[in-house]
């Protein structure tokens, strides 16, 4: 363990270390257990791919913690392989949500779970609560449905308990103190070990925090935001608070910035391709902002990201993978395959990682141009 002591109480849960699902993974490998067969697909894998983690206090789970998002139309075959590939080269942490394909999603992982026989200790899961249904008590994050809602997704993995519920979004319609005493009711209860946030403000979670210090209840472990290229504010600068003062690890999507990084849409939009999708407003959001002037520099990026991809030997979205994990206090990295070959072309992006040198992360902020500026200290004005 290297020296370091384990964290206590909430924060001791211990990931084997990856993640997957069709809106679905996560999970680890620790540094004593290698790949089953040190190959991933026939490519040797070097070393110790990742070192031993736990759940954040500590802010992050160490260096290589990767969630696999698997696209939204997969058939059932696909899933299971895809989840059946990933947890043989040492996935164990796999992630969903209620709302994910009509929560076809938690379906699909709860089956997969049945037919390979994993063993339910050797699994981190985790599912989101926030949009359940269209019924007027099927959304947000009143105490009846994050009730209701968790006990339903349970039925639908298949499982008694998942080990940590994210709060999907905020929500501004119910006191903090019923959200916070709702996840701790689950948790009480044992359907579920720890619970998190996903897209909440700082302040929000701050209250979170402060709600559960004066009631002594837990308070929410983890935060899982978009991050990318494109997208870096509240990671590297509105969260840091967050995870000096609280602990918390960060659980970040959208690592290619909807496959904009992939520079698959540098030359237009492929008719088979997700941002093609005609009825889907955020897509069709996207994709309007892709024919603006800002969308014409992000492609110019894309472009120079392409060259310093090629002169390191990697693909674009190998890069963009890598880069996210370099992220302060992030503690894992969403990222996304609709087959098996693509999770093992996303792993190969961990012989990435350390060839990100201090001039190679230069070479690419002179690109970006995007660095928040970090908080000012007045003492050194």
């Amino acid at each position: 363990m290297s020296g370091r002591k384990r964290a206590k109480s909430h924060d001791s849960i211990f990931l084997k270390q990856v993640t997957c699902h069709r809106d679905c993974l996560v999970a680890s490998i620790a540094p004593h257990q290698p790949a089953k067969h040190n190959t991933l697909h026939g490519i040797p894998l070097s070393g110790k791919l990742w070192p031993e983690g736990f759940l954040p206090r500590s802010g992050r789970l160490d260096h290589f913690r990767y969630i696999f998002y698997l696209a939204w139309d997969l058939n059932p075959q696909t899933c299971a392989e895809c989840m059946r590939v990933a947890f043989e080269n040492g996935v164990n942490y796999f992630d969903t949500a209620e709302s994910n394909a009509g929560g076809q999603s938690e379906i699909d992982m709860g089956m997969v779970f049945r037919k390979f026989g994993w063993k339910r200790s050797d699994l981190v899961v985790s599912t989101k609560i926030f949009w359940g249904g269209k019924g007027p008590n099927d959304r947000g994050l009143s105490r009846k449905h994050v009730i209701e809602g968790l006990r339903a997704s349970l039925k639908r993995l298949q499982l008694t308990y998942v080990d940590i519920v994210f709060a999907h979004r905020p929500d501004l319609d119910t006191p903090m103190e019923e959200v916070v005493r709702a996840f701790n009711h689950v948790i009480d209860k044992g359907m579920a070990f720890y619970w998190g946030t996903s897209e909440w403000p700082a302040q929000k979670i701050t209250e979170a925090h402060a709600v559960a210090q004066r009631l002594g209840l837990i308070a929410p472990l983890l935060e899982q935001s978009q991050y990318n290229m494109f997208n870096r504010e509240c990671i590297e600068k509105e969260y840091m608070p967050l995870t000096q003062s609280f602990g918390m690890g960060l659980v970040t999507w959208s690592p290619l910035a909807s496959g904009i990084l992939t520079g698959k849409y540098n030359n237009g939009i492929p008719p088979d391709s997700r941002l093609a999708l005609a009825e889907h407003p955020a897509i069709t959001r996207l994709r309007a902002g892709l024919a603006t002037e800002e969308g014409r520099r992000k492609f110019e990026k894309v472009r120079a990201i392409m060259r310093i991809a090629q002169n390191i030997g990697c693909t674009p979205a190998q890069l963009a993978l890598a880069w996210c994990l370099r992220g302060p206090s992030v503690s894992a990295v969403i990222m996304g395959a609709s087959r098996p070959e693509q999770v093992a072309e996303n792993l190969r992006s961990l012989a990435v990682a350390p060839k990100l040198t201090n001039e190679i992360m230069l070479e690419i902020e002179a690109i970006l141009q995007n660095k928040p500026e970090p908080i000012f200290n007045f003492r050194k004005s």
